[in-house]
């Protein structure tokens, strides 16, 4: 995911510093979506790099060289892959999806909207099976039972926000 981030951040903000990127994944607390650390940010820069999907700029200033960064053709076309890939990506808590909305006005808004359509039906798919389990005729352990019970609020209050978000991308 933290190549997602890192195209995404680049689009937003051509020809920034890496230090400059981090320090905005940091401040956005983009940790609460991806687990990342200084080294494993500047691992995913460095293989971004020599996938040729970002590229490195050299400018001098005052004999003091800078290093900037900016996101090739190949890493638009790998950021529209990411988009969908984490955007389409349903879980019990939407981290991967979560993502994929950081960037929401930098991707296609139709490309975004069957996004958000994937979600409310991959919801709504995990709620019938959830009641479909506590409906059955078979006895459910009382705990068990208020987990499923609690995982179809959850659900619910998820697909209430999808689809707020969902008008929302419509009248775009």
């Amino acid at each position: 995911m933290i190549p997602l981030l890192i195209l995404g951040l680049l689009i937003q903000n051509p020809g920034a510093h890496g230090y400059e990127l981090l320090a905005k994944m940091e401040e956005r607390h983009y940790k609460y979506i991806v687990n990342f650390t200084k080294g494993s940010f500047y691992y995913n820069l460095q293989q971004m790099e020599e996938k040729n999907l970002i590229e490195r700029v050299i400018q001098t200033k005052q004999s003091r060289e800078s290093h900037h960064y900016v996101i090739t053709e190949l890493g638009k076309a790998e950021f529209q892959t990411l988009m969908y890939q984490y955007g389409a990506k349903t879980e019990y808590v939407n981290l991967s999806f979560y993502a994929a909305l950081l960037f929401a006005k930098e991707y296609k808004r139709d490309n975004m909207v069957k996004l958000i359509r994937i979600q409310i039906e991959q919801t709504e798919a995990k709620i019938l099976l959830l009641k479909d389990a506590l409906e059955g005729d078979h006895q459910l352990p009382i705990y068990f039972r208020k987990m499923l019970e609690n995982s179809v609020s959850h659900h619910l209050v998820n697909l209430k926000w999808f689809n707020s978000l969902l008008t929302d991308a419509e009248c775009l």
